[in-house]
């Protein structure tokens, strides 16, 4: 790549993420980086998050801010009142400019749902809901806290509270046939408000879902059951205006997650909080950022040194530009090839036949993406593109 390539952020946006690593139980399926503690220093986590956001501001300078996002974990374990401090300090550092997205995720249990009040008070203008489904055996399942009908008062709660809502199902459970996910998808359309996010279920390594499937205790519905489902997805939804705009998400044209739309297009993102990511562009420098995963670990590091990163590396021009397109290349926009170009991706004219003539990927002026009928083999085409 040359030295004189523009970033692979320019014009792709600047969002904030703050993670919150506490969970009221951990779900088996689940391998984010989430912790259940007994008790929690609320106050003492709210400052270390100040600090190390800070430290951060020292290393972007002045950058318009246009999503920030509390991931976790379970945000909406936090007071109103931690969530508006936090605000406040991204606020003072950065700005928050008028129409700015700024994203809590929750669960839909009735304790964190009397706290929706508070988070829109404090600035919260989205919500994302982790409901996960919609009957209460299959939220057993799952290790899921709140009930089905707990979930669908949640969801008229938050509509009625927030100008934007997502929430969240998975799908391709054990046990569940193509019919009850149309059914339930039916359920979550006639729900939702603009967003929906509807992953495929997969055994992460190191969970304890991963267990039982080893041991032969949980089993998945079959790859043509999956390939259904998804593709039944992304017929009724777009039916229901809310077209699918990345691999697992959908919205109604205009609502689509800005924080996520951040990461998808390499845009620049401060990640603080424990176990949290970021990329920032520095000077010709793409860098990216890691921090401590264990709560205690990552709060006496920000203590100590102002933040808690372990790793702080430069990518390699390699790196930036198989990023831009592995990332890229999960929209429904797809990439600019030109920008591809510029970051040294440029894929052999036998393979772009090929893929074509498949009718796996389509070329649109200088823009490239994935057909529908690509979707089920995204890592296929990928591999292909970047030469691996």
């Amino acid at each position: 790549m040359r030295s004189s390539s523009p970033p692979a952020s320019e014009g792709a946006g600047f969002g904030v993420y703050v993670h919150w690593p506490f969970c009221a139980a951990k779900c088996p399926y689940c391998d984010f980086n989430s912790h259940v503690r007994r008790s929690i220093d609320e106050a003492a986590y709210v400052a270390a998050l100040i600090r190390e956001l800070t430290t951060f501001r020292d290393r972007t300078g002045p950058r318009t801010v246009d999503s920030v996002f509390f991931g976790g974990g379970t945000p909406s374990l936090m007071s109103g009142a931690a969530v508006a401090g936090l605000l406040e300090a991204v606020d003072r550092l950065w700005g928050l400019p008028d129409g700015v997205e700024i994203t809590l995720e929750a669960n839909p249990t009735s304790v964190e749902a009397d706290r929706f009040a508070a988070y829109r008070a404090a600035g919260v203008n989205r919500l994302s809901l982790g409901v996960q489904a919609l009957d209460d055996a299959s939220l057993r399942a799952l290790g899921r806290l709140h009930t089905a009908a707990e979930a669908r008062s949640a969801i008229e709660l938050a509509r009625a509270r927030f100008p934007r809502l997502s929430f969240d199902l998975i799908y391709a459970r054990p046990g569940q046939s193509l019919a009850d996910w149309e059914r339930e998808l039916g359920q979550a359309l006639a729900l939702c408000a603009d967003h929906l996010s509807l992953y495929q279920l997969t055994i992460e390594d190191g969970t304890p879902f991963a267990d039982l499937a080893a041991r032969g205790r949980l089993r998945l519905p079959d790859e043509e059951l999956a390939a259904d489902a998804f593709a039944l997805t992304r017929e009724r939804t777009a039916a229901a205006g809310l077209p699918a705009y990345e691999v697992s998400n959908h919205a109604v044209p205009g609502a689509e997650c800005r924080h996520n739309l951040v990461y998808w297009r390499c845009g620049d993102y401060v990640g603080a909080g424990p176990g949290a990511h970021g990329r920032l562009t520095q000077g010709p420098a793409r860098h990216a950022t890691v921090t401590a995963r264990a709560p205690e670990d990552w709060r006496a590091r920000v203590e100590h040194a102002g933040h808690g990163l372990i790793e702080d590396a430069a990518l390699s021009p390699e790196a930036i530009g198989q990023e831009f397109l592995l990332m890229g290349l999960r929209l429904s926009e797809g990439i600019c090839r030109a920008r591809a170009r510029a970051l040294g991706i440029d894929p052999p004219a036998d393979e772009l036949a090929e893929l074509l003539a498949l009718g796996l990927i389509e070329l649109t002026g200088e823009r490239l993406r994935v057909t529908d009928a690509g979707r089920p083999v995204l890592n296929a085409i990928l591999a292909r593109l970047a030469g691996a």
